[in-house]
C-alpha cells in the first residue's frame, strides 16, 4: 500500500476577473469541446493565445505546484492573502477543478475552508452533524458513535437542536471544526477559519489537530499562526503568487516568508493597504507603517538597547471613538514576547475622525539579536478589532554591550534583557 495520501502534479488555477466558475451540465461540455477547436483557430488569426480573451482579464491563482505529502504527515501551507493558499485547499477538497494539472487523494477528506462549510442554514445543529457525516461516506451507527464527543467539543450543547441560522460565527465555526476534527476521516484540511474563535477556543482547537496528527492522520493546514505552524507542522510549503517557492523545515520555511516582509519596508514605508496582507476585522484603517531609529533614521536594523520608533498612517472610513492601539511582538517561532497597547500607557489618544499619524516609541529595546515579527491592531473598547495585521513587518536587532559591561548577552538569557541592580547588603546585627 502506498504511503502517499495526496500527489499534486502541476496543479494550476485560472480564474476570469469579474466573473464567477459556474456549475457546467453535461451539455455544457460537450459545446465546449465542440467549439473550442474554432476558438483556437480565432485566437491564432488574432494573436491572442488566452481564448480570445484579453490577458489582463484573468489571473493564475495557483501555478505549477508539485508535492506529495505522506500519510501521517502534518503539513502547514503558508503566505500573503492571495499567494495561492485557499485555492490549493479547494481543489483538494474537491471544491473546484484545476484548470491544469491533477491531484490524487487518497483516503476520506474532512474539510473546514469557511464558516459553516457544508451546513444547511434551516437544519439543526443534530442534523448537520450527521448530515456532514453522510457526505463523507460514513454510515449512521459512526456518526452516533461520535456524537456526544462532537457535541461536548463545540460547547454548543444548549443549541444543538436550534437551526444554524441562528448561530453566532463563533458557535458556527465550533461546531463545523468538531464535525471535522472527530468524524473519522484520513485525511483533515483546515484553512484559516480558527480565528473567529475566541482564544481558548483556538488553544482547544490546535490540541485537537495534534492529537489528529499523532494518532497517523494526514493535516494540512493554512494559517498565519507560526508558533501553530512550528507546534503542529512536521513540513511547511510556502506559497508567493500562486507559485510554491520553499518546501521542508517549518522553522527555515517561516524564516523566508518573515524575511518577504522586510523586502517590502527596505523603502522605508510599508503600505498597509496592499491586498496582499493578511489581515482581519470590518475596515481598512492602518494605511502606512515607518519604523525609524533613535535618530529618526528609516530602518529595520536595531541595536539591543536602542528606541525604536513606529509612524502610523491612519485613515479611519468612518469615526472611531475611544480607540486603541495594539502592537504585538513576536519571535520566529511565532510566539509571543511582550505587546503593548496605548490603552496602558500615559497618553489617550482622541476619537479618530479624520487622517492622522500616530507615534509609538520603544526606549531601550530589551531584546535578544535575532528577528522578529510586528503584529498591528486598532480597536476600540467596545469592539477590539477593527482592523487587524498579523505578522506585517520584520525587524532585526543585532548584539551590543546591552548592559556595558563588555559582556554581550547570550542567547541563554532568556526572552527578553533586563537591567537589574545588585548590591550586599550592610551587616546588621541579627542576635
Amino acid at each position: 500500500m502506498s504511503n502517499v495520501a495526496i500527489r499534486c502534479e502541476g496543479l494550476a488555477k485560472q480564474y476570469r476577473i469579474g466573473e464567477r466558475e459556474r456549475y457546467k451540465a453535461l451539455r455544457d461540455v460537450i459545446t465546449d469541446a465542440i467549439a473550442s477547436p474554432f476558438r483556437r483557430v480565432r485566437s491564432a488569426l488574432s494573436g491572442s493565445s488566452n481564448n480570445g480573451h484579453p490577458q489582463e482579464s484573468t489571473i493564475w491563482a495557483l501555478e505549477d505546484v508539485s508535492c506529495e505529502i505522506h500519510r501521517g504527515e502534518a503539513v502547514g501551507i503558508i503566505g500573503r492573502n492571495g499567494a495561492g493558499k485557499s485555492t490549493l485547499l479547494k481543489i483538494l477538497s474537491r471544491i473546484t477543478e484545476p484548470t491544469r494539472g491533477r491531484a490524487e487523494i487518497w483516503g476520506r477528506v474532512g474539510s473546514l475552508l469557511e464558516i459553516g462549510t457544508g451546513f444547511h442554514p434551516e437544519l439543526t445543529g443534530r442534523d448537520n452533524i450527521y448530515l456532514n457525516g453522510t457526505v463523507l461516506g460514513m454510515k449512521r451507527a459512526e456518526i452516533a458513535r461520535k456524537f456526544d464527543e462532537i457535541v461536548a467539543f463545540s460547547e454548543v450543547e444548549k443549541f444543538i437542536d436550534t437551526p444554524v441560522k441562528r448561530y453566532s460565527s463563533g458557535m458556527y465555526v465550533r461546531l463545523a471544526f468538531a464535525v471535522a476534527a472527530h468524524l473519522e476521516t484520513e485525511i483533515l484540511i483546515v484553512d484559516e477559519v480558527l480565528a473567529v474563535g475566541d482564544t481558548q477556543f483556538q488553544k482547544k482547537c490546535l490540541g485537537k489537530m495534534g492529537d489528529v496528527a499523532h494518532h497517523g492522520r494526514t493535516v494540512l493546514m493554512v494559517s498565519h499562526n507560526m508558533a501553530a505552524i512550528h507546534s503542529l507542522c512536521t513540513r511547511a510549503i510556502l506559497l508567493e503568487q500562486g507559485k510554491e517557492v520553499s518546501d521542508g523545515d517549518p522553522l527555515e520555511v517561516t524564516r523566508l516568508y518573515l524575511s518577504g516582509f522586510e523586502k517590502q519596508i527596505a523603502g522605508g514605508v510599508l503600505d498597509l493597504r496592499s491586498p496582499s496582507l493578511s489581515r482581519w476585522g470590518k475596515a481598512i484603517i492602518f494605511s502606512s507603517l515607518r519604523l525609524k531609529n533613535r535618530a529618526g533614521t528609516a530602518t529595520t536594523a536595531y541595536l539591543t538597547g536602542d528606541d525604536m520608533t513606529m509612524e502610523f498612517d491612519l485613515d479611519p472610513p468612518f469615526p472611531v471613538l475611544d480607540p486603541i492601539l495594539s502592537i504585538g511582538i513576536d519571535d520566529t517561532m511565532g510566539r509571543r514576547i511582550f505587546s503593548i497597547s496605548s490603552q496602558y500607557s500615559q497618553f489617550k489618544l482622541a476619537a479618530l475622525d479624520r487622517p492622522a499619524t500616530v507615534v509609538c516609541t520603544i526606549p531601550d529595546l530589551c531584546l535578544l539579536p535575532g528577528r522578529y515579527s510586528m503584529s498591528l491592531c486598532v480597536g476600540t473598547t467596545y469592539e477590539w478589532s477593527l482592523d487587524g495585521l498579523p505578522s506585517v513587518a520584520s525587524f532585526d536587532v543585532h548584539e551590543s554591550d546591552y548592559f556595558g559591561t563588555g559582556r554581550l548577552p547570550t542567547q541563554d538569557l532568556g526572552a527578553v534583557l533586563v537591567r537589574s541592580q545588585w548590591q550586599v547588603a550592610p551587616e546588621v546585627d541579627r542576635a
